[in-house]
């Protein structure tokens, strides 16, 4: 992913807060029958701060200060499936289209991804894939909204890259409604969320991206972008551990292949696509 990081805090007032409620409501039988019931100052509130607004003779911005390519969609052309049912969709084909979509990062000998494009011989036909194929597991859920499932497909790329896509047939047309590439820890489906978790140059810190649907845009936005703590600082150079997520039971993926959502960083690009 080409864009800055924004580290956002977690609502470390909200659980203060929360937590005070809960210590109330136990301490509450503890009062006893003596309790008159009579309203009792609970001391002094705190004075509510509001932002302040640093630099306001600046003038507005005239230009977005980052391209996140969040709104980027994409027919894919050539691929259809009878009652715009997803399930009857090849995840390679799928990938096929997009090589054959954007010769300049997959073809000629300084492509970026030409890799990927010799690996695909290997992904074979009709749902058989060799050890090489770098189309990975696909996954199905409803991330849209609009009731009918959605295809996840991980492709691995050069260099302990991770691609994830989505696709949904939006008006009778399969389209690519995110595609994001980095190096990946994990990704995870939550509801109608796909979490990506990456490595982080700070030991012990893990950036965590939670892209989620806008209706608006019909796109998968990255709605939150954070870094969070994980662990024990570990030297530089050393990855951090980091637990695998489990897979929901309402996921569906394809049956050719075990169910996992987990991808190591230090997966090679030559490794099984499954």
């Amino acid at each position: 992913m080409i864009h800055s990081r924004l580290a956002r805090g977690t609502g470390g007032p909200r659980r203060a807060v929360f937590g005070a409620a809960v210590a109330a409501v136990l301490a509450a039988p503890l009062a006893g029958c003596g309790d008159s019931g009579a309203p009792r100052d609970a001391g002094a509130t705190p004075t509510a701060v509001g932002p302040a607004r640093l630099w306001p003779q600046l003038p507005p911005a005239s230009t977005p200060a980052i391209d996140y390519g969040e709104a980027d969609t994409e027919t894919v052309k050539g691929v259809t499936a009878p009652g715009d049912d997803i399930h009857a969709i090849d995840p390679v084909a799928v990938v096929r289209a997009e090589v054959a979509a954007h010769p300049d990062d997959y073809s000629g000998p300084h492509a970026m991804y030409a890799q990927t494009v010799r690996q695909l011989e290997d992904c074979g036909e009709g749902g058989t894939r060799g050890g090489k194929c770098p189309v990975l597991q696909a996954y199905y859920r409803d991330l849209t909204g609009d009731g009918k499932d959605d295809m996840v497909l991980g492709i691995r790329f050069p260099a302990h890259q991770l691609a994830v896509r989505v696709y949904a047939f939006l008006r009778h047309r399969l389209v690519q409604v995110m595609g994001t590439s980095d190096s990946v820890v994990s990704v995870e489906l939550a509801g109608r969320d796909v979490i990506i978790r990456s490595p982080s140059t700070l030991p012990g810190y893990e950036f965590r991206t939670v892209w989620s649907w806008d209706p608006h845009q019909d796109a998968m936005l990255a709605a939150r972008d954070e870094i969070l703590r994980i662990g024990p600082a570990t030297p530089p150079g050393r990855p951090t551990p980091s637990a695998s997520p489990s897979v929901t039971p309402s996921v569906s993926p394809s049956p050719s292949v075990t169910p996992t959502l987990s991808v190591s960083p230090r997966l090679s690009p030559s490794a099984s696509g499954s």
